[in-house]
């Protein structure tokens, strides 16, 4: 706009300069063509006219097109607004929208957990109060006839078993190679069997056998806990590193940094650092890695197990076998009488210098998801369990309820699940319940003649988990567990890990599982008094 302006006052200033009066010819007379210049001055003063109109025009047409410009920079930034302000309202409505939907599913697929919640939900709340629960004498006879009159032969299969896989695992040893195979070391039992509440048959025991590899390697465990963060599904296990004794694997960065081809690392040599992926492979390492791999173990296993009984077979009048092909160690054995005995010898990798160990294979309920990779392993403190049970059991009043209500309440489940099918519930989650309790409740709770109160109590709590899908393992993340245990440490300052977390996950199975506890306390009554009765007991 401004040399729109001067060029408007450099054409005005040219005329006046020019104009024939401004400066007269020195004889001041008109010349005689004065008509001439005159209609000259006319054509030369609108031809300026018609300049300084197309000079304003086109000064009109600039500033009508920067208005234009600052109009639609004003229409594009409140469009952007508009659009800012319609992308949060957008969001906020789908938010709204799957807040709705999840809703309207739960109320049509689950709708127990509203209208249904006061006929099935709070079965032990205001709709306990329809429920026949067993009194006192009741559970004590049914205890005594069934739990007592099934279970009177345990401690007799347990001396049994045990002698056997201790002659098993010594002739296991005899037939590695002691310079190359799997070093093993005597078993141990665990589980229901050796905590004694294992009420249904058939009886199994489950009896854990830790290796270690050949010198001049080295187990390195790496559980969960150990980062800062893992993701929800990995909580609970952990990897096992095979490396040689004389390898410090914290202590330099060789292996966790790339150095250049013409670098060495001082601390170890090239020997050390690489080896050769048949070497690891015989180790029992997944393909081209350093980490243990839990079906190159299973496989081992068998094969050594079946090895060591050829080699002590004719001195026994049965037969051995494995009983279940995705089991590593699920072993039966078959008397000429027709009878069996099964165990479970299963290969396990100890944890530092604790009772915490890694398990290749560990049995679980029907919620247990398979590994996402055969380099991850389970971690078991089934022999914190037992010691803690013993422990707390030295506390409580002589012939304590303790066992007795998780021996019922297993009983039932078993029973109710056989008419029903199989729930997410297992019995490892019933002594969870347990062993929570145990910790909750004064000694004296425990007395014998409370059977049914803290019988009461486990099933409320049970309920409460359900309704929250919220079971919390008993040892991870919980500090008050008794220092006599030994326990590590840096499982106690682990995050808790929540054992229903794959309900949140599988709605159908959510859904089965409460149903199951549901009919099971309406059953409860009829399932106790049908076994309480004076009849053979059935085997």
């Amino acid at each position: 706009m401004p040399v729109g302006i001067f060029r408007v006052c450099l054409v005005v200033i040219t005329a006046i300069v020019n104009h024939p009066l401004l400066f007269p010819k020195e004889n001041g007379t008109v010349p005689e063509n004065t008509e001439e210049i005159i209609q000259k001055m006319k054509e030369r003063e609108l031809s300026l006219r018609l300049e300084q109109l197309r000079l304003e025009q086109e000064i009109a047409d600039q500033e009508a097109t920067q208005k234009a410009v600052e109009n639609a920079a004003e229409v594009v930034e409140g469009s952007k607004e508009e659009k800012v302000r319609w992308d949060m309202w957008t969001a906020l409505s789908m938010v709204i929208f799957l807040l709705i939907e999840l809703w309207r599913q739960d109320f049509q697929e689950g709708n127990w957990q509203d209208t249904g919640e006061e006929d099935d939900m709070a079965v032990l709340g205001r709709a306990f109060k329809g429920v026949s629960f067993p009194d006192k004498a009741v559970l004590a006879s049914f205890y005594e006839k069934r739990i007592l009159a099934t279970t009177g032969d345990v401690a007799r299969m347990r001396e049994m078993v045990e002698g056997f896989a201790d002659d098993l695992l010594e002739a296991l040893r005899s037939v590695c190679n002691r310079d190359a195979d799997m070093e093993v070391e005597d078993c141990m039992g665990v589980g229901s069997m050796y905590e004694n509440w294992r009420v249904r048959k058939p009886f199994v025991c489950d009896l854990i056998v830790p290796f270690a590899p050949p010198e001049p390697y080295c187990f390195r465990c790496q559980a969960w806990c150990s980062s800062d963060s893992s993701p929800p599904d990995e909580q609970g296990y952990g990897t096992i590193k095979v490396c040689r004794a004389d390898e410090d694997v914290t202590g330099c960065i060789c292996d966790k940094t790339k150095l250049g081809e013409d670098m060495l690392c001082l601390l170890h040599s090239q020997t050390n650092t690489t080896r050769p992926s048949s070497e690891m492979e015989d180790l029992l390492c997944f393909k081209n890695t350093q980490y243990l791999d839990a079906d190159q173990v299973m496989k081992w296993f068998q094969i050594a197990v079946t090895k060591a009984w050829n080699r002590i077979s004719h001195k026994y009048e049965f037969d051995l076998s494995f009983s279940l092909l995705d089991s590593p160690g699920a072993l039966k054995i078959k008397f000429r009488s027709g009878k069996s005995i099964a165990f479970n010898l299963t290969p396990v990798v100890q944890y530092e210098n604790s009772d915490v160990y890694f398990i290749s294979h560990f049995p679980r309920g029907g919620l247990a998801a398979e590994l996402p990779s055969s380099t991850r392993w389970f971690l078991t403190f089934a022999v914190y369990e037992r010691r803690f049970i013993q422990l707390i059991s030295k506390t409580l009043p002589a012939n304590a309820c303790h066992v007795s209500c998780l021996q019922i309440l297993s009983f039932v489940h078993g029973k109710q699940c056989s008419l029903t099918g199989p729930s997410g519930l297992s019995n490892y989650h019933l002594k969870t319940v347990m062993l929570h309790l145990l910790q909750a409740r004064p000694s004296q709770d425990w007395a014998p003649e409370k059977l049914e109160a803290r019988l009461q109590d486990m099933l409320k709590y049970l309920e409460k988990c359900l309704h929250e899908k919220k079971l919390y393992h008993f040892f991870i993340g919980n500090e008050k567990v008794p220092a006599e245990l030994g326990f590590p440490i840096v499982f106690q300052r682990a995050e808790p890990l929540n054992l229903f977390r794959p309900f949140v996950l599988r709605r159908d199975v959510y859904r089965k599982t409460v149903d199951t506890f549901h009919e099971m306390l309406r059953n409860m009554s009829a399932l106790i008094n049908e076994y309480t009765v004076d009849k053979k007991v059935p085997s």
